[in-house]
């Protein structure tokens, strides 16, 4: 962006949430570019592998052919390939591609983009109805299975395509937009009063039809988005083996308590619900939301930030149900958790969401991909009690729960959703606030923008985060008036300090607010303390009681088998000594372990007696994300204490 001393626009941002009101306004793709570091190397390998390799599968898979198929007016039941959500994992990897172009624009990229727009704009019908599931020889007719046909669903990703494109090429003239609209109209029509009083079994058109009308200005948008938000819970939807709770349809959406059912599905609409609620001043349903949060967090979530303790129903458990061996904590519901917390900290402005944020994204979003983009973990389970089996690099898994990362699934809604994160992710790093810019996410990265008051700030942010605990940011612009900089400081970050013009003061976790009237060449410097550490859960995770974890700053770790010493066979043989604290050499975390002496016994319960340590030794770990990166292993994150 080119700012000048006389300006005083207020920016719309190019991001994908841009709420008309709230506590903050986020800062676009062309306010904020990560530079370096951890994100930069993972933007990079998405850009260059990963979005590639789906495109690639789309096109191997058929999934893109059913456009083709549906155009020519060839296409049956018989010869549609994919699962009924196919056609979402298109217009994922358009939004991701939409997003990517927007950062650093590629010819190449951009040829292939508008050939993909083409042909699924060449089988929308007349009346602007697009889906290659429904309505044509041997399929369902359209709408007849609002529970499992992903209908709406995959309506949702498309339109969430078509606003990256509009926000980040507002001239492209490819037609992506009129695509979706012409499509939202008939949603509108069809499902508006008096049409269809129902909803989709998977959440995710609302938040998309929210962001379609703050896009366009389509006011009829948003209504339609709160008309399904407020049917949800109403038992529109059949019975299910699961109950309705799996899609969310077993009580209003205002007067449940905690995320429940099926873990996607519930955060996709917790973000669609958030959105109806700020565009509305629905501070009732805002209200709920909120608490909805809150007791998930408190009583739903794993350590790394995952959600989801069902492998059946991919579901949430009860309370307090969070076993690391059966954790399924899907890289989907990952990335809606953090659509939900990003909406939250938009309107509400509490760091505590950002701080789940972070935690979500070191330790699950950048888990599922491989180190080169091309595999992906679907599910993140927190122990490994099999090594893993390699997966053919030819061949689709059938199985979400692979163990070893996979180069694409039967049910692959993870990769291309990884790929629109990480495309999109320099526009969850700072906001702005009145007279006040946020800074919310640690990275090399250069921010330039106007202040909701009409200041312009121009700023650079170093840091070697989240190795080094140092984050310094350097102001580019001599200000006209006072303005703060506020930091997160993260709740696990205990004895922070905030440095400027040498003086150091503590910061306690939260923000920490520097005000002043900044000079080029101002800089303010937060030290974050990334020491090793131990973590206990709550007593009541029973599954890992007497257990311990290691973080290092945002960062979980892991113990996995191939850093055993010779000798010990298995990561379920180690017991960690919680009198010494983790060590932390060069960045390399390592713990004191014992190996607990085993034998093997025709019945296995008796008289309980622990078993004795045999050895012990210094054992390195690794960080979560970056397990499985050698090869089968074994790994547990979750260590018995002694």
């Amino acid at each position: 962006m080119t700012l000048t001393d006389t300006d005083r626009t207020v920016h719309s941002p190019v991001g994908p949430t841009v709420p008309s009101r709230g506590a903050l306004r986020p800062l676009g793709l062309d306010e904020v570019r990560i530079t370096g570091g951890f994100w930069a190397d993972r933007q990079r390998v998405n850009a260059d592998g990963t979005l590639p390799h789906i495109q690639h599968w789309l096109e191997r898979e058929g999934w893109l052919g059913n456009f083709d198929a549906a155009a020519a007016g060839t296409l049956t039941a018989d010869n549609r390939r994919g699962r009924e959500f196919a056609d979402s994992e298109v217009y994922k990897f358009l939004e991701a591609v939409a997003w990517q172009l927007g950062r650093e624009p590629d010819a190449g990229l951009e040829e292939r983009f508008r050939k993909v727009v083409a042909r699924v704009a060449a089988a929308q019908e007349p009346d602007g109805y697009l889906n290659t599931n429904f309505g044509r020889r041997g399929q369902g007719a359209r709408w007849s299975d609002l529970e499992w046909g992903h209908e709406l669903y995959c309506a949702g990703h498309l339109f969430q395509a078509a606003v990256a494109r509009a926000r980040t090429h507002p001239d492209a003239g490819d037609g992506l937009l009129a695509v979706a609209t012409r499509f939202a109209d008939l949603i509108c029509d069809v499902f508006g009063p008096g049409g269809i009083e129902s909803v989709c079994g998977h959440a995710e058109v609302e938040t998309a039809l929210v962001e379609l009308g703050r896009a366009t200005g389509e006011r009829r948008y948003i209504e339609q988005a709160r008309l399904f938000v407020e049917r949800r819970g109403t038992g529109v939807l059949r019975d299910i083996e699961w109950g309705r709770s799996y899609y969310q349809d077993d009580m209003p959406v205002r007067e449940a308590d905690v995320l429940r059912g099926h873990a996607v599905r519930a955060n996709y609409l917790a973000s669609g619900a958030t959105d109806v609620a700020v565009e509305t001043r629905d501070e009732g349903l805002l209200s709920a939301l909120r608490r909805q949060w809150a007791n998930t967090v408190a009583r739903r979530t794993y350590i790394t930030g995952g959600q989801g303790s069902h492998h059946q129903d991919e579901a949430f458990g009860d309370d307090f149900e969070l076993p690391p061996d059966r954790a399924y904590s899907e890289t989907c519901a990952a990335i809606a958790s953090v659509q939900f917390s990003w909406r939250l900290l938009l309107a509400q402005g509490d760091p505590q969401y950002a701080d789940l944020i972070e935690r979500t994204l070191y330790n699950v979003v950048a888990t599922s991909p491989s180190a080169d983009g091309r595999a992906f973990y679907y599910a993140n389970t927190l122990h490994r009690r099999m090594p893993g089996e390699p997966a053919d690099p030819d061949t689709v898994s059938p199985r979400a729960e692979a163990s070893l990362r996979a180069p694409w699934f039967e049910v692959s809604c993870c990769p291309p959703n990884v790929a629109r994160t990480l495309a999109s992710l320099d526009s969850y790093i700072a906001t702005a606030g009145g007279d006040s810019l946020q800074l919310h996410q640690f990275a090399p990265s250069r921010i330039s923008t106007i202040l909701p008051n009409g200041e312009p700030v121009e700023l650079a942010v170093e840091t070697g985060y989240p190795v080094e605990g140092r984050v310094t940011v350097r102001i580019l612009r001599d200000a006209r008036e006072p303005w703060s900089l506020q930091l997160r400081v993260p709740a696990w970050a205990r004895g922070a300090t905030v440095t400027v013009d040498g003086d150091a003061a503590t910061a306690d976790p939260g923000t920490a607010t520097v005000r002043r009237l900044f000079r080029a060449g101002d800089t303010v410097v937060l030290d974050l303390p990334v020491a090793p550490r131990f973590s206990a859960a709550d007593p009541r995770v029973d599954a890992v009681r007497d257990s311990v974890a290691v973080e290092r700053g945002p960062v979980v770790y892991a113990l996995e088998s191939n850093d055993l010493p010779d000798g010990w066979a298995d990561v379920a043989d180690a017991v960690v000594d919680v009198s010494r604290p983790p060590a932390d050499t060069d960045g390399s975390v390592t713990v004191r372990m014992s190996r607990r002496a085993e034998r093997d016994l025709p019945w296995p319960y008796g008289p309980a007696e622990p078993g004795a340590p045999q050895a012990e030794a210094e054992v390195p770990l690794v960080p979560y994300h970056d397990w499985a990166e050698r090869g089968p292993s074994t790994m547990r994150v979750w260590i018995p204490a002694s």
